[in-house]
Order: C-alpha cells, then structure tokens, then sequence
C-alpha cells in the first residue's frame, strides 16, 4: 500500500466513524494516530461524550474484532487476561480466553479499577501477548487498546500510574458538542429506531495490518531528529516539571509524526507535523513538581512553552 492509498483509507474511516459520531475530524484522526502508530489511545473526558461510542465505531470501521471490558473495582486480572478452568470431560485445565484477545479492546473507564488490574494491560500493552500461570500467549495482530478515563477529579477512581500512562501513544478527549453538533445528535436519533448508530465497515484486519506499515516509509530529516529531541530534553529541564518526557516517549512523538505525514499524503515528515502532535503525544507523559501541581499548571501548557523556546529547523 503506498501512501496515497493509505491516506485515502484513512479519510474514509474518518468519515464512516464521524457518520456515528459527533466529534471533530481532528479527534479522530488523533485515534488513527494511535492506530498508525502501533500504539494505544487513552480518551479522557466526563460520562456521556461518546467516548464507548468512539471506541466500537472506529473497530467497526476498520473491521476489526472488537471486546469491551467494564473496569470495576471488583475487576480482578484474570478477568481481563483470561484463566484455566477445569474440564470435567476432558478431566484436565483448558485455557479459557479473556477479553483482552481481540483486535481492539476498549477498557471502560479504567481508573476505576484498582493498580493490580489496571496492571494486567502492561505486558499486553507493550509486548502484545499475555502470560498467565507461567505460559505467555500471544495476543491478535493487529492489537491495540482504546482506553477511556473519567476525569481524576471524580470519585471512585484511581490514578493510572506513571509507568502505564506513558504506554499510552495518544491522550486526547472529546469534548462536549457545540450547540449544532448537539442539535444534528437528536436529529440523527430521530431518523432512526435505535439508540446507537451504526458505522460503515471500511477495511478489513489484512487492509489494517498492511496500513500500519506504511509510516516506515515516511523520510525524517537530521534536523527533525534534533528538533524532537530537543523538545523531549526541554521538558525534562522546565522547572515545573519533576519527570519530564521519556526516551519511550521521544520515540512515539518520532513515530506519530511519520503517521501524520500519511494522514496528510505525504512521505516526508515537516516541523509543523512535530508541533501539531506534540501536546497529544507528549503532555500526559509529564509527571509536575508538587508546586506546580498546587498551581494547576497545564501540563499541555508547559508543551506549548517548550515548543516556543526550540527552535524550528528549516527544511
């Protein structure tokens, strides 16, 4: 698949997803980062926006197979991974799979699960395959979690950590609909009997596997490499920040930059894709001094600083 192609594809996922959903095109184009970018994708935002709805609607697009796991407080590991359960036919422990088995797995509202389930995503995240009583299996390809969060803010939740949130290639969130988006929701209710909408399936999990590979094709010049990294370093050195952006994190600023470029159709990667993604890819990895977190900084703030104090390269 050449780049044409792919942005082609792209767009009219785009379209079939924001034919069920009331979103902005450049939400989910944010999500196809994350698709692209063979990484994962954390939706943050209040009940109600449409997070779920986005979640099975961009599975469905790209015709995946697609599992949805409820984080509870109760939830415990083995419900996400799966367990051995005894087989009085057989007379011996078969494997039975969990949810996390699938092509896209939305894990609902996650943060309100405890750390140890919050944990049994890590190694499927990373390395996509899952052990379970010692004997590793390896997960779908391709794997991808869409994960949504409530705002840390309300109760009955607990803060992912550090180490998870920057297995997250993208955080962004919806946001509530302008007052037109809101009107064209009830009217598209109102020409249908039910109550979710349904996509347009697009492509197929071949058409997906082959898709995701067209970023490596995508050219970065030195002077881009310098520039990212020069941004990573700068958060690293702000004085509001206590942990600043990881090697990890540098390296999936670097990949969803040649994803964007596909996005767009082109093969070369330019500055303005850098600083388009940045606050998406980057903010969340930022962990703020306690000062600072009295103060209510932005952490997408201290972004937007870091990417007026460095210099752009000329291409």
């Amino acid at each position: 698949m050449d780049i044409e192609t792919a942005a082609a594809e792209c767009a009219s996922v785009t379209d079939s997803v924001l034919s069920g959903v009331i979103a902005d095109e450049t939400f989910v184009e944010r999500i196809l980062l994350g698709v692209l970018g063979r990484g994962h994708v954390l939706l943050e935002d209040v009940p109600g926006t449409g997070k779920t709805l986005t979640a099975r609607s961009v599975a469905t697009a790209l015709g995946l197979s697609f599992s949805r796991v409820q984080f509870t407080p109760d939830l415990l590991p083995s419900d996400v991974t799966g367990t051995h359960v005894f087989n009085e036919k057989d007379r011996e422990f078969e494997f039975q799979p969990g949810p996390i088995f699938a092509n896209v797995v939305l894990a609902d509202e996650i943060n309100r699960a405890p750390p140890k389930t919050q944990a049994a995503l890590l190694e499927a995240m990373e390395e996509h395959q899952v052990t379970v009583d010692g004997e590793t299996r390896p997960l779908p390809d391709p794997f991808f979690v869409i994960a949504t969060q409530n705002p840390v803010e309300q109760e009955g939740t607990f803060p992912l950590p550090e180490a998870q949130i920057d297995r997250f290639t993208v955080k962004t969130s919806i946001g509530y609909p302008d007052h037109g988006g809101e009107v064209e929701l009830l009217l598209r209710r109102m020409g249908r009997e039910t109550r979710s909408p349904n996509v347009e399936t697009v492509l197929d999990e071949a058409s997906v596997t082959e898709l995701r590979t067209v970023p490596e094709s995508v050219r970065v010049e030195d002077d881009l490499l310098d520039y990212m990294v020069d941004i990573a370093h700068g958060t690293r050195t702000d004085r509001r920040v206590e942990i600043g952006v990881s090697p990890r994190g540098t390296q999936r600023l670097f990949e969803t930059a040649r994803a964007q470029a596909v996005l767009d159709g082109r093969d070369f990667v330019t500055p303005d894709d850098i600083k388009d993604i940045a606050q998406p890819i980057l903010a969340h990895r930022l962990v703020l001094t306690p000062d600072a977190k009295v103060e209510n900084v932005n952490k997408r703030d201290i972004v937007a600083d870091v990417l007026n104090s460095v210099e752009v390269p000329t291409i």
